[in-house]
C-alpha cells in the first residue's frame, strides 16, 4: 500500500537547484520520493519541511525517516504553508518549494479510501478522512445543477448533464454509498469514451477535486509559496490535470510580468515589477519514464525563480 513512484522526480529535484545548507518545502510529501532526493543533497545544516494532509502519508513518513533530524513532517494542507512554515523555522529563508499535485498511488490502491473505481469501497475520496464530508454525503444533498457543474467543469465531462440526472434519480431509490455503485451508474450514462479509458474516470476525478477543494488549495498554496520564497529561491510544480496546469501557468505568468496597468509608463515603480522569472518551458516525462510509469503520461512540470521580495 505504501509503494509510490514519484513522477518527474529527477527533473523536479534539479529544478530546485538545491543548496546544501538550504531550507526546502515539500508541499506534498506523499511517500517521500522527492524529499529523499532533496535530503540526499543537503548537508548537516540543510532542512526539509514536508506537508501532507493525508494522515497515512505522515505516518509512512515517520516509518521511513525515523531518525532523520533534518526533516520535519507536518500533517496539514499545503494551502496553509505561509502560516505554518514560520512556526518551524522563523526568519529562515526558504530556498525552494515543490508541489506534486493530484492523488498518490497508495491512495488509489486502497479501496477503503474510495478514490478508485477499480475496486469497490466506500464513496469517500477525502485526502484527510477526518476532515470535511465524503463524496457520498455531498452527492446525497447537492442539487442536480451543482452536480452537473462540478462534473462538467472539473471533469471536463461532456455527458455531465446525463450523469447528474442519473445520480439524482438513483439516490431517490437508494443512497449512493460505494464506488462500484457510482462507477456502474456512470458507465451506463456515458455513451462513448476514449479507447482504454474507464467511463468513470472524469467523474471520479471531478468529485475528488471538488470534495478536497483542490483548485482552491492550489491557489492559496501558490500565493503562500511566493511570499515564503527567498529571492533566488525556486518554485517547482508538477500537475496532472489541465485545470491545475492552467492555474500554475497563469500564476507564473501573472507574477513574471509587469502590472499591465503600469507597463506603458516610462518609469515603473519597484512595487509593480515582476516577482518571478519563468525558468525554461514546461517539462514532460521522457519515453523511458513513460514506459516505466504510465501515471507520468499527463504530468507537467513548471519552474520559476523568485526575483523580487
Amino acid at each position: 500500500m505504501d509503494a509510490h513512484k514519484p513522477v518527474l522526480a529527477r527533473e523536479a529535484f534539479e529544478a530546485l537547484a538545491v543548496q546544501a545548507d538550504g531550507l526546502y518545502i515539500d508541499a506534498t510529501f506523499g511517500r517521500g520520493g522527492h524529499t529523499t532526493l532533496i535530503l540526499g543533497a543537503l548537508g548537516s545544516e540543510g532542512r526539509v519541511l514536508a506537508f501532507d494532509r493525508d494522515p497515512a502519508a505522515i505516518e509512512a513518513g515517520h516509518r521511513r525517516f525515523p531518525d532523520e533530524v533534518r526533516l520535519a513532517l507536518v500533517g496539514a494542507p499545503f494551502a496553509n504553508i505561509a502560516a505554518r512554515v514560520p512556526e518551524f523555522f522563523p526568519g529562515r529563508p526558504v530556498r525552494g518549494i515543490l508541489f506534486d499535485l493530484g492523488v498518490s498511488s497508495p491512495q488509489l490502491d486502497d479501496p477503503t479510501r474510495g478514490f478508485s473505481f477499480r475496486a469497490d469501497g466506500p464513496l469517500d475520496m477525502r485526502m484527510d478522512p477526518a476532515s470535511g464530508e465524503p463524496v457520498s454525503a455531498w452527492l446525497a444533498r447537492a442539487g442536480e445543477p451543482e452536480i452537473r457543474e462540478v462534473i462538467a467543469t472539473l471533469g471536463e465531462e461532456r455527458f455531465a448533464r446525463r450523469i447528474a440526472a442519473d445520480i439524482v434519480a438513483a439516490r431517490a431509490r437508494k443512497p449512493l454509498t460505494s464506488t462500484a455503485q457510482l462507477a456502474a451508474l456512470v458507465a451506463r450514462a456515458v455513451r462513448t469514451r476514449e479507447p482504454g479509458k474507464n467511463p468513470a474516470t472524469r467523474t471520479f476525478q471531478a468529485l475528488r477535486m471538488h470534495i478536497n477543494d483542490e483548485l482552491g488549495q492550489l491557489r492559496r498554496g501558490l500565493a503562500g509559496a511566493l511570499d515564503l520564497l527567498a529571492v533566488g529561491g525556486r518554485l517547482a510544480v508538477i500537475s496532472f490535470h489541465s485545470l491545475e496546469d492552467r492555474a500554475v501557468k497563469q500564476f507564473i505568468q501573472a507574477h513574471s510580468s509587469v502590472d499591465p496597468v503600469l507597463a506603458g509608463l516610462p518609469l515603473v515603480p519597484d512595487s509593480a515589477q515582476p516577482r518571478l522569472r519563468r525558468i525554461g518551458s514546461k517539462v514532460r516525462a521522457g519515453e523511458a519514464e513513460l514506459a516505466d510509469n504510465p501515471r507520468a503520461r499527463s504530468s507537467v512540470l513548471r519552474i520559476a525563480e523568485k526575483v523580487r521580495a
